[in-house]
């Protein structure tokens, strides 16, 4: 299927390749606390992701309250304008740059465990998971058991505020809109 279009078959993605190759790159940014975001525009391959870097470029900002409008308003000028070279390159069949085998990192779905909060996490991973819920919608984020209660924590601060604190393993983090977990659920 890849060699039928004459050109090839490119492929857009929010990372700068070879990182976070897979289906959540963005998810897996805010879950590590990465300050910025990169788009990758590449030649499609027989595996996932892999394929020769056309146009790449970095510094698109992940700020802590990051949702999917403001990261398209920041995102969507350098897609167009990678897009716009990718484009310009992609006659050449030699076009591209193959993806270094350094800093090679996978973005799968999120795993079961992930939506439930460990404290033995630092709180800067407890924050950044309360994050990557937000991102994905305003209504969502993973449960906790505060004071015995089981709460969706929606969203959480690193300095002290107004809130329930929550301890973790290196310093606490504040718990400042949640709701509560019906029984059974």
């Amino acid at each position: 299927m890849l060699q039928i279009p004459r050109y090839g078959v490119l492929n857009i993605h929010s990372s700068l390749l070879p990182k976070y190759r897979g289906p959540a790159p963005v998810l897996w940014a805010i879950r590590n606390g990465d300050p910025d975001l990169g788009v990758t525009v590449h030649r499609m391959d027989e595996e996932f992701d892999t394929g020769p870097v056309l146009a790449q470029q970095g510094g698109v900002p992940l700020p802590d309250d990051v949702t999917p409008r403001s990261l398209w308003t920041d995102l969507s000028p350098v897609l167009r304008e990678q897009l716009s070279i990718a484009l310009d390159r992609v006659r050449d069949p030699s076009a591209g740059e193959p993806q270094s085998a350094d800093g090679v990192s996978y973005a799968g779905l999120l795993e079961p465990e992930f939506f439930a909060v460990d404290t033995t996490m630092t709180a800067r991973q407890v924050h950044n998971q309360v994050r990557t819920f937000r991102f994905m919608g305003p209504s969502l984020g993973p449960t906790a058991t505060v004071n015995g209660r089981r709460l969706k924590v929606l969203r959480t601060s690193l300095t002290p505020v107004d809130g329930i604190r929550l301890d973790c393993a290196d310093a606490p983090v504040w718990i400042t809109a949640s709701e509560p977990v019906a029984a059974g659920d």
